[in-house]
């Protein structure tokens, strides 16, 4: 056993088939019907689902049978965040690389319509790299879930991290309630104790209300300023994310000694494999055709967010290529390329790290090509912008059309 919670107990377990260490959270059925908790299960496996990214907790699978329900999660070693805190406060450039990776999860979520509702150090897990991860969506909510007035209007969250309009009860926008305990994340990091004490509930509550706090002398004026616009008691002039993520503060670069995975795989990509085009075979052409795609019976994507575009051209593979190298240059995109492959990556972090795309020519006869471009990192939401709005204007005229259809880019 690793812990367990009121409703829950999570295990150290391993997958037999492929000895992969994995937690398993086990929920009691029982005891969840009867406070009235099956709604929340069922959205924490619903958000999780919709929610993939590097700093949340990744939900592999979910089991049940008569008692009991299993969610098999990604095993995150490095503990909590709250007992790194414990042991006093963080030094400024530790604290902004967990406060970065935070606010890019918030903000990934919020894309999707799903808010958090209950940020606290104890939601926030460490891997053994370090790596910040985001987990128990438990008590989240969907934009479907806001009232007529575009407002949340359930309380929920922990005293001492819950913004004040929420406790308010007169209904909350949840991306600026998520943000006002983002600032209260930040403050304890930065200063090892909460914002807002009392012994008193009503007393707190009232601190809260009135944004009443103090920073510690040790904090620098840039996270001071950053802090006291997260934590304005007034919703409609709180600073917003994209405001946190543009502020001086936050924009101190990580040292230059933490690597991304992508740039290491990038720096990786020599190609190598193949130095002309591989030509396909019938095989490869009808595992083309949309008719024979199998996927869609295993997988709920819709069209639109496709990860991969494919199209034919009679240009020369060198053509392609510098046409791709062009939408790169215009994009600020580092390239990478063989005879029959490129690799672009952007230079900007996007909300699952930097956008990097590939593109694979195959010869279907030596004057007909045909080119795969798919995601290789990143947001699927940032790469179908990319390629609706530079990538597909940019490849319009070297598109083979047939006669009779004049469908482009697949």
């Amino acid at each position: 056993m690793l812990g367990h919670g009121t409703f829950a107990k999570v295990y150290h377990a391993r997958n037999l088939q492929t000895g992969k260490s994995v937690a398993i959270k086990v929920v009691g059925k029982e005891k969840v019907i009867r406070v009235g908790m099956m709604e929340q299960i069922k959205r924490e496996i619903s958000v999780m689902k919709m929610v993939k990214h590097p700093n949340i907790v990744e939900l592999h699978e979910v089991m049940a049978r008569k008692s009991k329900i299993y969610f098999a999660m990604e095993l995150v070693r490095g503990g909590e965040l709250f007992s790194k805190i414990a042991k006093g406060r963080l030094k400024e450039d530790l604290a902004r690389v967990y406060f970065q990776q935070l606010v890019s999860v918030i903000d990934f979520c919020h894309s999707r319509g799903v808010y958090h509702r209950d940020l606290k150090p104890e939601n926030l897990l460490l891997d053994e790299d370090g790596c910040l991860k985001v987990t128990d969506f438990g008590l989240s909510a969907f934009s479907e879930h806001l009232k007529q007035d575009g407002l949340l209007h359930t309380t929920c969250g922990t005293s001492a991290y819950v913004a004040p309009e929420v406790i308010g009860k007169k209904g909350y926008d949840g991306a600026k309630a998520d943000l006002w305990s983002c600032g209260v994340i930040l403050y304890v990091l930065l200063a090892g104790f909460l914002p807002f004490q009392d012994d008193n509930m009503v007393a707190m509550y009232r601190k809260i209300y009135r944004g009443d706090f103090k920073c510690p002398p040790w904090f620098s004026p840039e996270a001071r300023r950053l802090i006291t616009k997260l934590l304005d008691p007034n919703p409609n002039t709180r600073i917003t994310t994209s405001k946190v993520m543009d502020s001086s503060w936050f924009k101190k670069s990580i040292p230059k000694t933490i690597r991304t995975k992508e740039d290491l795989e990038f720096e990786a990509f020599n190609g190598e494999k193949s130095s002309k085009p591989e030509t396909l075979n019938a095989f490869h052409i009808i595992s083309l055709s949309e008719g024979f795609d199998l996927s869609p019976l295993f997988e709920e994507k819709k069209r639109e967010e496709k990860e991969e575009l494919r199209f034919a051209t009679t240009r020369p593979a060198s053509s392609v290529i510098s046409r791709l190298e062009e939408v790169a240059k215009s994009m600020n995109f580092s390239v990478k390329k063989s005879e029959s492959s490129v690799r672009l990556q952007g230079q900007e972090c996007g909300r699952k790290g930097k956008l990097a795309i590939a593109a694979d020519i195959f010869a279907l006869t030596p004057s007909f090509l045909v080119v795969e471009v798919k995601k290789d990192h990143g947001d699927t939401l940032e790469y179908n912008q990319f390629c609706s709005k530079e990538l597909r204007p940019a490849l319009k005229d070297i598109v083979w059309t047939s006669p009779a259809d004049n469908s482009t880019v697949a």
